[in-house]
């Protein structure tokens, strides 16, 4: 082989190398999750504009919309997993980043727990 053609193979795999990279890269979780809790007696968790249903596991940034003193916006999980983003009275906006591993998730209001909850699942 030429030193041109190894040079040329040698080229062709380091792309390729490349490419198999961010394909993978791509497969993991992460990203923007935003939280709206109020104000009315609503919850909802979305991630580019649509409710979070299944996602994969990943560090994810929660920004979470508090918009009544009377909510919370807590988030429980798998193997003890527990997280209160935000607590009664606050208002405001608040980020938090967290991975999260697989496995079935639910966010809640914990004064309001009963009927203010919805669940996704990790995957």
């Amino acid at each position: 082989m030429t030193p041109a053609r190894i040079l040329a193979v040698a080229a062709a795999a380091a792309g390729a190398l490349a490419l198999a990279t961010t394909s993978s890269a791509g497969r993991h979780g992460g990203g923007t999750l935003v939280g709206t809790v109020g104000p009315g007696f609503t919850i909802t968790l979305k991630q580019n504009g649509q409710l979070v249903n299944t996602i994969p596991a990943g560090t994810y940034t929660f920004v979470i919309h508090d918009m009544a003193s009377i909510h919370a916006f807590s988030l429980d999980g798998p193997n003890g997993f527990a997280k209160d983003f935000t607590t009664v009275p606050f208002t405001g906006t608040k980020s938090v980043t967290v991975a999260l591993k697989p496995g079935a998730y639910k966010y809640y209001c914990p004064p309001h727990e009963s009927f203010m909850f919805k669940h996704f699942t990790v995957k």
